[in-house]
């Protein structure tokens, strides 16, 4: 459903009255089309003394064809700040000064982004000060303006070269509705490949979307394609025309299943292991609401909302990993919500479930690691989809205002935080939950 609110500020009427009331102004986001420069305008990058990642990141930009500057300039499209030095509270006046003077130059869908050393594996004052830094960033993603957006990203000692993938997104217009995050990169991972063509990254992979007729699953499905995979679209069979189209139209293969059955786990694993001989990529996206106020909801549903949301995903990943189709440097991606981080009312049943994925994330992060994998979720917020749509209109006003960037997200936006966790170079990016929802200030 369009934002007609958003399409009224850009006419000139709109133009006139919103500043004058002070209303909400939503920017139009930069969104990524095949072919487009990594970003519009030079990338400033600087460095606490003392910072690993400066030198690496400088040659990581430079290969993916952004001009890196170490002087301010008139306007910069990201501010790239190194505080892997900051290693007591007092050296955080570096992350000032460096911000301080070039913090109001930052462009339309501009980019700041933070690399520090993840806490927990620091100590003393230096876990203290690289803390510090979660409140910093998520504070300036609330002050930028016109689109622009901030993010914290840890790098482990080790993972240097690793955090390429995850730069060249949060960097890119894919990220476009991606704010105040906080992301890990870690050492776990025996190889993160560097991808023959940045543009088609899952080149000869095969991807398992779930819940991929319409809405974000469809996005998923054609997101995944675009990067080169080969996608099988699974969907219940009531929804076996648009399945079917879906998969006609990005060249993949359409699955008739509901995953709740008891026998779906290996009927699955059939399929994959015959048609594909595997499969490197899961996204688990099928989901459903049953809403109620806990005093009027029933056990039907209470009980159809946990099976399809987190008990369906627990036995498929088991039965993928047990049998090992799941192929080595494969994927499991989980779709979460901010109701699994906030609660929402009547929902209780579906909040438990998301919030479900995000304790299967948690436990499956090790196990993945071992086996030569990983396991993220994102998070969705505010998506502009048609079950958003049916929401009251007050409501649904509320959810599109109530973020840094306010305005809601689309399918896409979904679709391409899953592709950068699927990407082969993302291999030391394992355990994490990545809020999509333009830094939504409910569970912030």
């Amino acid at each position: 459903m369009a934002d007609r609110y958003q399409q009224f500020t850009k006419t000139p009427l709109g133009k006139f009255v919103v500043p004058k009331l002070g209303l909400p102004n939503p920017a139009t986001l930069r969104r990524y089309r095949p072919g487009q420069p990594a970003l519009e305008g030079p990338a400033l990058l600087g460095a606490a003394p003392g910072g690993r990642l400066e030198k690496t990141v400088r040659a990581q930009l430079t290969e993916a064809g952004i001009e890196v500057i170490s002087a301010p300039a008139d306007r910069h499209a990201a501010l790239v700040f190194d505080a892997t030095g900051v290693k007591d509270p007092g050296q955080l006046r570096e992350v000032y000064r460096f911000f301080h003077p070039v913090i109001r130059k930052v462009g339309p869908s501009g980019r700041v982004v933070v690399l520090g050393t993840p806490p927990e594996l620091a100590e003393g004052r230096e876990r203290i000060a690289q803390r510090a830094l979660e409140g910093f960033v998520r504070s300036v993603g609330k002050e930028l303006k016109r689109g622009a957006t901030a993010q914290l990203v840890y790098v482990a000692e080790g993972a240097e070269e690793a955090a390429e993938s995850t730069l060249r997104f949060l960097l890119s217009a894919k990220s476009a509705f991606v704010d105040g995050q906080v992301i890990r990169v870690g050492t776990h991972a025996k190889t993160a490949p560097t991808p023959e063509n940045w543009e088609k990254p899952l080149d000869g992979k095969v991807a398992l979307v779930t819940g991929a007729s319409r809405g974000i699953g469809e996005a998923i499905a054609e997101t995944l394609a675009r990067d080169g995979a080969h996608v099988v679209a699974l969907d219940i069979p009531a929804q076996g025309g648009d399945l079917s189209a879906v998969a006609n139209r990005i060249g993949g293969s359409a699955l008739q299943l509901d995953i709740t059955a008891a026998d779906a786990p290996a009927k699955l694993a059939e399929y994959l292991t015959e048609r594909h001989g595997g499969v490197d990529v899961v996204v688990h996206n099928a989901g459903i609401t049953r809403d109620k106020t806990l005093g009027n909801m029933t056990e039907g549903g209470w009980d159809s909302v946990i099976a399809v949301n987190l008990a369906a995903q627990l036995a498929v990943n088991d039965k993928l990993l047990g049998d090992k189709i799941l192929r080595e440097n494969g994927r499991i991606i989980g779709v979460s919500s901010i109701a699994g981080i906030a609660g929402n009312v009547g929902q209780t049943n579906y909040a438990t479930s998301k919030a479900g994925v995000i304790g299967m994330v948690n436990v499956g992060a090790p196990q993945l690691a071992e086996y030569g994998g990983t396991i993220n979720a994102v998070a969705p917020g505010f998506i502009e989809t048609k079950m958003t749509a049916a929401v009251p209109l007050f409501i649904r006003e509320a959810g599109r205002r109530l973020s840094s960037l306010g305005q809601g997200g689309l399918p896409v936006d979904v679709a391409e935080t899953i592709a950068w966790y699927a990407n082969p170079a993302s291999a030391a990016v394992n355990g994490n939950l990545v809020r999509v929802c333009g830094q939504a200030l409910l569970g912030a």
